[in-house]
């Protein structure tokens, strides 16, 4: 679904990723860690469109990123859900209507869903805040309603950025179980993350793949976690 073959990628004259090689198949479920500055945020911009790698490859869905012009971007975005660290919303619009606008993008009716919207916001413990707006949400509550609005759609695959960072140790439970069975739906799941209880918690659920960023390259963790 996303191969990255031999990409690099600096900040100006600061390398920050090189000679990456990965695929994430359907199905998979990936951690990704590494120390703060390591390029996790970064690779998962890669994923997303948002960056453009310097050097090497990157195909998404069978299709080489650099072809792809805006529009095809944004069609190829629909079948992604991204969770940023920074919980990027509009303030004049409540939870509810924040949460339905990737189906509003997609040319799908928020009416038409409202039994799954209700649903995924009772999930994530948003129901009784579906009416405020994100200037009047907690930390958490803003992590809570970013994952909601990542998944609403149901994307082929699923890139977190530290999705559990403000939340509770049963919330993150909560979170994480969610994104686990949408895993077992046959989505790809890709989290970064610093906690390691958490990777421990779904191991031992599913089968999930750690990836670890290390002198600026991508290796594959141990099974010592």
């Amino acid at each position: 679904m996303i191969q990255f073959s031999g990409v690099s990628y600096s900040y100006g004259d600061r390398p920050l990723l090189s000679d990456v090689s990965l695929e994430l198949h359907p199905g998979s479920f990936h951690f990704l860690t590494g120390p703060s500055g390591s390029g996790k945020t970064t690779f998962l911009r890669l994923c997303h469109l948002e960056l453009a790698p310097d050097s090497g490859q990157l195909e998404i869905f069978g299709k080489d990123a650099r072809s792809l012009g805006r529009d095809a971007i944004a069609q190829t975005r629909q079948r992604l859900g991204i969770v940023h660290q920074d919980t990027r919303f509009l303030d004049h619009l409540t939870v509810r209507e924040n949460v339905s606008l990737p189906l509003v993008v997609a040319g799908r009716s928020p009416e038409t869903e409202e039994e799954n919207l209700a649903e995924l916001l009772g999930w994530t413990g948003l129901a009784d805040r579906a009416d405020a707006r994100p200037p009047e949400l907690s930390g958490g509550e803003r992590q809570r309603a970013a994952l909601a609005r990542a998944i609403i759609t149901s994307p082929d695959i699923v890139l977190a950025d530290e999705p559990t960072g403000n939340v509770d140790w049963d919330m993150s439970l909560r979170l994480l179980g969610l994104l686990v069975e949408l895993n077992k739906l046959g989505r790809t799941v890709l989290i970064a993350t610093h906690d390691l209880n958490l990777i421990r918690q779904v191991k031992s659920q599913v089968q999930a793949r750690v990836l670890r960023i290390r002198d600026r390259t991508l290796q594959l963790a141990g099974t010592d976690l």
